[in-house]
């Protein structure tokens, strides 16, 4: 018997795939992704800002989609696929957006790094040369320490070579 058993709450068995592993959970009905990807799975780089899908910081991916986790349950995703920022890096090699992040110090305190990289993650196919269609896909991620520039010129450096967030 579960804790949310215990406590009265009912409770569903998902199955995802996080990361390239099939995870078989028993969850509360009532659990966010975000804490379902921290708590139950283990994977703490997906991280709680505003806890209602504004700020971007629990920005991951679910079949190929920039996803909010805070406002999905897991029971939701049931069947999916989900990739988070631990997914990035292959053999602890950096992808090239994550290098452009460093190069360009497009963090400081580093909390808002995986939503926006989760975010550019997901468009990585996609063209975003038009500077303000850059500025419309970041503009849902929330950044206080920045002030967007260096995040801007990571981006921009990463695309202009053509190779996009993650080639």
């Amino acid at each position: 018997m579960t804790d949310a058993s215990k406590r009265g709450e009912s409770e569903v068995r998902i199955k995802v795939t996080v990361n390239g592993t099939q995870e078989n959970r028993r969850v509360p009905a009532r659990l966010l992704l975000s804490d379902f990807i921290r708590d139950t799975v283990g994977l703490t780089g997906t991280h709680i800002g505003c806890e209602h899908g504004v700020c971007g910081a629990c920005t991951i991916i679910v079949d190929g989609a920039a996803v909010r986790s805070c406002s999905l349950l897991a029971v939701q995703v049931d069947g999916s696929t989900i990739r988070t920022v631990e997914d990035l890096a292959g053999d602890g090699e950096l992808t090239p957006m994550q290098k452009a992040f460093h190069e360009n110090h497009a963090m400081q305190c580093g909390f808002c790094t995986a939503g926006f990289l989760m975010t550019l993650e997901s468009v990585k196919n996609e063209d975003y040369s038009d500077h303000d269609d850059l500025l419309d896909l970041l503009s849902g991620n929330l950044c206080r320490c920045t002030g967007y520039q260096d995040i801007l010129n990571a981006v921009t450096s990463v695309w202009e070579t053509g190779t996009g967030p993650s080639s």
